[in-house]
């Protein structure tokens, strides 16, 4: 960018730039680089969605039917992208953005954002089950082991996980040889899905994002 500058190919409102230290105002000034428009960065969005069953995290329908978790957002919010995924047939909890480094803080190991899924399965869960969830498994060769299983009351479970595989419940669930019924997020971090309605989404305040990456 420097070099740009200093060569004379930028130019605010029309008159070529070659100071370093000149200041502008992106939202007044109209900037050109060799005579071409510089387009402005898109105002930073984050939501919080509450996803439904039957909605895909890609941005590419895998069969024209198919419905995407962007298809719920107006059209308006362009360039939107999940943060992380949820397969399929899970529902909460999932954060969307424009903003490609909110979301690698936020879903980097390194960051240590837990999360919590609450666990609907058919029957009763016996101390058995429950030691078996605990314990973990390797998957892909990988030892898996929840942070915390809580059993909240007959068939029903949550699940912390610090670093979430993909499927990694389906397989503990499936280990225990319980049939599961219901898979929803209701946790990322400091933020909690609430009453929030499926399919609604709202926006992060600062201090949301703050407490989260923080």
């Amino acid at each position: 960018m420097e070099a740009l500058v200093l060569e004379g190919r930028v130019k605010v409102n029309g008159r070529s730039v070659v100071d370093l230290a000149f200041r502008l105002n992106p939202s007044h000034d109209g900037i050109t680089i060799d005579d071409k428009p510089l387009p402005l960065p898109s105002e930073r969005k984050i939501f919080l969605l509450n996803k439904p069953k039957g909605y895909h995290c890609t941005s590419k329908r895998p069969h024209p039917n198919a419905k995407l978790v962007l298809d719920l957002f107006k059209r308006s919010e362009d360039h939107l992208f999940t943060v992380g995924r949820l397969d399929k047939e899970t529902s909460g909890l999932l954060l969307v953005t424009n903003d490609g480094q909110f979301a690698h803080n936020v879903a980097h190991p390194s960051m240590g954002i837990t999360k919590e899924y609450l666990v609907k399965v058919a029957g009763e869960i016996g101390p058995v089950q429950l030691q078996q969830i605990s314990a973990g498994m390797m998957i892909d060769g990988i030892k898996i082991t929840p942070l915390k299983v809580k059993k909240v009351r007959r068939g029903t479970l949550k699940i912390l996980l610090n670093e979430g595989r993909k499927r990694e419940i389906r397989h503990l669930i499936a280990h225990a040889e319980l049939p599961l019924k219901e898979l929803i997020r209701i946790r990322i971090g400091s933020l909690h899905l609430g009453s929030l309605p499926q399919g609604a989404y709202r926006s992060l305040s600062n201090q949301e994002i703050n407490e989260l990456i923080q």
